[in-house]
């Protein structure tokens, strides 16, 4: 099985819906420059279906709902805001 690293980007936004091959791996998320990325690793070749991950983003001392997947921390405006990445109900 051949597998491959994917970039997806994502807006700096509460909730975020990416679609991704089913069984796709999120492995983080980071600023690239001005954009904030998710990488995950995929199977290929690539399944035609996609699933919908749902990606959360909350700022420090921000409340959090549930028990979502911690993905990463990020900052921007040179350090003074940060940013905490979650997936919503991970399966």
């Amino acid at each position: 099985m051949t597998r491959k690293i994917f970039k997806y980007q994502l807006s700096i936004t509460g909730t975020q819906v990416v679609q991704m091959p089913p069984n796709a791996i999120i492995l983080t998320v980071q600023m690239q420059g001005e954009i904030l990325c998710l990488w995950a690793l995929v199977d290929l070749p690539l399944e035609p279906l996609t699933k919908a991950r749902t990606i959360l983003l909350y700022g420090t001392g921000h409340p959090i709902e549930g028990d979502p997947r911690y993905l990463g921390t990020f900052q921007v405006a040179y350090g003074e805001l940060v940013f905490h990445v979650f997936e919503e109900n991970p399966t």
